[in-house]
Formats: C-alpha cells, structure tokens, sequence
C-alpha cells in the first residue's frame, strides 16, 4: 500500500520545495502519494473502529494538506515534506480530545497520541484527575505494552504550578505538564512492511489505555 515511491518523492519534495517543481510533479505526488496514503488511513480507521467505534470518520476527515500555511511563518516553502493524519471521533476537527496521530517523511516515522492541545480549564481538568488518585494515574502510565511501545508520557511543562499542585508535583511531576502525549519515533522504512497497518494499530492499541484515561478527566464535572 505504502510503496518505495512515496518515501521517494517525499524525499525530492524536501530537495526541491517549490511550486515550478511540484506543479511538474503533481500526477506523479497523486498517484504515489496521495491516493496511497488515502487508503492506508481508511484501512487504519478500520482497524481503530474496532476499538474506538466512537471514530465514525473519512479518510479526509483525519489527512493534512500537503500545503503549508505560511502567511504567519518565517519559512516560505509552500509544501510538507511528510504525510500526516489524526485519528479522533471528528479527525481534524477534534484534535482538543485525546486520540492519535500518524506522521511519515524520507526520514521519521513518528506514532503516538495522547492529550496534546490542552487549554487552561480542560487542564485543570487533568491535572486535578492526576492529583485526586495519582496510583491510578501511575498504573496508567506504567502499563508494561504502554512503556514497551512509548517509554512515557512527553509534554512541555509549565515553571509555574497552581498552588494546589505544587507540593504533590515533588511526588509527581508530570503534573507540571501542560501536555501530556506519546510518541514513537522510528525507521520510515518500517512502512514497507507488507503488515505496516496492523503495526501501527499495535501501536496505537497500546495508547488507547491512556486516552481513555484522559476522556474521563476531560469529562469529569471536577
């Protein structure tokens, strides 16, 4: 599904980030790219309906552009040099919840999820979960295919704590995160393997744990 040619032509993309090049170019980014990835995301969303029946989504609903947004930004190139996607119960449009995420360019793969845009209330939200109960929290994160899979929870974290979560920080100081995501970063040419989607649904199977996890927080009336 994923084929040598797509890693190929991401790699000349990130040679040649140019509108003249990729106009020439653009049959060939449709039928190695595009419409590859497409099927790749619609076979992932089979597989993650098994455990999130709550993800009712399209392909398009969970695919970024290939074009960059540049009318706030330093670099000017007009392309993505890598495909992405995310998977939540509206895709793109929900990417407040907890959920998943795909990247692959020429030379990272990188899979993993979690609770990543956290604003000040849901925030609180998590952090106050973690400090009512932080051995559940802890059994969470300390899940064996969770640690094998991801390592931990990664995340930057804020200088300042809320008074209420300063001294229990000390014992655990993820509470200081202001994110609270994993992710995977591996070989790209792992997606060449002829079971690339159940490899990634492994991986995004031993993360479902802790977005469940992070629902409940998000829902809880604290």
């Amino acid at each position: 599904m994923i084929s040598p040619d797509l890693l190929q032509f991401l790699y000349e993309l990130s040679q040649n980030n140019n509108r003249d090049w990729f106009e020439k170019n653009k049959k060939r980014y449709e039928a190695t790219v595009k419409k590859p990835f497409e099927q790749f995301v619609a076979t992932l969303i089979t597989r993650l309906q098994t455990i999130e029946p709550g993800f009712q989504i399209q392909p398009k609903d969970c695919i970024h552009r290939i074009y960059r947004d540049t009318r706030f930004s330093a670099d000017k190139t007009p392309y993505k040099t890598h495909v992405s996607a995310v998977f939540t119960t509206k895709g793109k449009q929900t990417m407040m919840e907890p959920g998943y995420y795909f990247h692959l360019e020429f030379g990272n793969l990188m899979l993993g999820g979690g609770a990543y845009f956290l604003e000040k209330d849901p925030l609180y939200k998590v952090r106050k979960t973690i400090a009512q109960d932080l051995d559940a929290f802890r059994e969470v994160v300390q899940d064996p295919a969770f640690v094998q899979h991801f390592g931990g929870i990664q995340g930057e974290k804020n200088k300042v704590l809320p008074p209420e979560f300063k001294e229990l920080a000390r014992q655990e100081p993820l509470l200081a995160n202001k994110q609270f995501y994993f992710m995977a970063e591996q070989d790209p040419e792992i997606c060449l393997r002829s079971d690339f989607a159940d490899y990634v649904f492994d991986y995004f199977t031993a993360g479902k744990r802790l977005n469940d996890y992070f629902r409940k927080a998000l829902n809880s009336t604290i």
